[in-house]
């Protein structure tokens, strides 16, 4: 199975650029066009908030017109810049069968993984909020998944990550979030977006990892004077799950060039063999081709 994240869209009306630079929708397509592409394809594609720039409908219906074109199911969660009424306007019909009551928070399963989306949007503010409602919801679903691994995800990193501007108000909201997900060791990773960066700490026993935007990035200032945006490259996250574990891959956004083939399709498969009965990778391949 295979779950691929993307995060921050911040995608407005057509032909408005984010802060007059920023091309989003040139990015989100350009995003769409590149999961479409992907061998193999992914099961699905959290997408973990920040949907839109400004939180109007007419920023959803521009989401949404976009992500029809994306051939893959995709889960919409909500960041600051997000607005449940909006959000409820434009895709409530959409998703109607996914979440119930004040908050947009979800689980799906994909084969053996449960999937948990939590929604920390404090309407009106940046910073982040997880009450105990919330809290109680994540409770009774990690009750519910049992021994199965789960892959959780929120918007806002709930640790700190040394861009101050970004981190907000401190850690202090996700308190309880920490000790829950503690006493939880089936919470394989902890997925976030927000911060426009590549981040992974150890949280709570588990990996947290934030994932870059599918646009600008932030700017990597750990000396904590400047705040800002770079045009760093965008990229996703693939999460497989290989049997046992959940491995994470990086993929970044951008034309790199054409690829080289290092070794031929049908040696590759001879060196896979020799490694599967040896336990070894000889260090002199190219030369002992035949012999594999």
């Amino acid at each position: 199975m295979i779950l691929a994240q993307i995060t921050d869209l911040h995608l407005t009306e057509p032909g408005r650029p984010v802060y007059g630079r920023y091309d989003t929708e040139a990015a989100v397509t350009a995003c769409i066009r590149a999961l479409n592409r992907l061998q193999p394809r992914p099961d699905a594609v959290l997408i973990t908030g920040d949907l839109v720039h400004d939180g109007t409908p007419a920023q959803y219906r521009n989401l949404l017109r976009l992500l029809d074109e994306l051939e893959i199911p995709w889960y919409p969660m909500v960041g600051n810049h997000d607005s449940r009424p909006a959000f409820r306007e434009v895709l409530g019909d959409r998703f109607a069968d996914l979440w119930e009551g004040e908050f947009i928070q979800f689980t799906f399963d994909l084969g053996p993984l449960r999937v948990i989306a939590l929604d920390t949007l404090d309407e009106g503010f940046h910073t982040p909020a997880f009450c105990d409602q919330r809290l109680s919801w994540l409770k009774a679903e990690l009750a519910g998944a049992g021994d199965r691994p789960v892959i959780l995800a929120l918007h806002q990193p709930p640790f700190a990550t040394g861009l101050d501007w970004l981190d907000g108000g401190g850690t202090g909201w996700a308190e309880g979030l920490r000790a829950l997900v503690a006493a939880h060791d089936n919470v394989r990773i902890v997925l976030c977006g927000h911060v426009h960066r590549s981040i992974d700490r150890l949280w709570a026993g588990t990996l947290a990892s934030v994932c870059p935007s599918t646009c600008y990035q932030a700017w990597l200032d750990l000396e904590h004077q400047r705040a800002g945006f770079v045009m760093e490259p965008p990229a996703i996250r693939l999460l497989v799950w290989d049997g046992e574990e959940i491995v994470s891959h990086l993929q970044p956004l951008v034309e790199a060039g054409p690829a080289w083939e290092a070794i031929a399709p049908d040696v590759l498969k001879r060196l896979m063999d020799h490694v599967a009965r040896t336990g070894v990778l000889p260090k002199d391949i190219n030369s002992r081709e035949r012999g594999l």
